[in-house]
């Protein structure tokens, strides 16, 4: 598998709770901070319930 990295470029503010509790799951804490991971079906998956607030990258 490879390696992703996830970025979040809006903010949580206003967002549901689920959506707030999936980017702490994916360690995101601020703005503009990458995160990389590891391109599982659980981390994709993560990802595609907040894909409007971050960016992915493929490494």
């Amino acid at each position: 598998m490879g390696k992703i990295i996830v970025t979040q470029v809006r903010s949580a503010i206003n967002r549901p709770k689920d959506q707030k509790a999936t980017l702490v799951a994916l360690g995101i804490k601020k703005l503009h901070n990458p995160k990389e991971h590891e391109a599982t079906p659980q981390i994709l998956g993560m990802v595609a319930k907040v894909g409007h607030l971050v960016t992915v990258e493929k490494k």
